[in-house]
């Protein structure tokens, strides 16, 4: 083989490496992309039940234990895919869930103490649901999600 030959082989074989290279990092990122993306899905809809089970809460005092199994599961996914203010309003939903449990424990909680708390919570999981459906959700399921809702909120 001549000199040119090898040179040949061993640009073309490095440039061929290379591509592969980024082929597989480009198409491992999607899938990181695609498994967090679910990751939040699911928290999403964990919070909207347990949503629910604050409204019920606060309207009728009827409570609910409250579900984070999807959150502690899951979490490393979002951590890896959400910004660290980001990833605070998620995990700042589930830290007010203590508060939700005060209020279902403590029969000596004024009722103005116990509706401001519950508010609280509401609003700290209207803001990671927010979050997480602007986020897990293309434009028009999440104003799917928005209408479903909405329809159901007023029926």
């Amino acid at each position: 083989m001549e000199p040119q030959q090898i040179l040949a082989l061993l640009v073309g074989a490095f440039f061929g490496a290379l591509g592969w290279l980024l082929v597989g990092l480009y198409m491992q990122r999607r899938q990181a992309d695609r498994v967090a993306r679910s990751a939040a899905r699911a928290v999403y809809f964990e919070l909207s039940m347990n949503a629910t089970d604050v409204a019920v809460a606060a309207e009728h005092g009827a409570y609910q234990t409250l579900r984070r199994g999807a959150f502690d599961r899951l979490l490393p996914d979002l951590a890896a895919w959400l910004d660290a203010e980001e990833l605070n309003t998620i995990v700042t939903a589930y830290v007010s869930q203590a508060g939700y449990e005060q209020a279902q424990r403590d029969d000596r909680l004024p009722a103005a103490v116990r509706s401001a708390l519950l508010a609280q919570v509401m609003a700290q999981h209207k803001a990671a649901k927010d979050l997480l459906r602007q986020r897990a959700f293309s434009r028009d399921e999440a104003a799917m999600l928005v209408e479903t809702h909405a329809a159901t909120s007023d029926g």
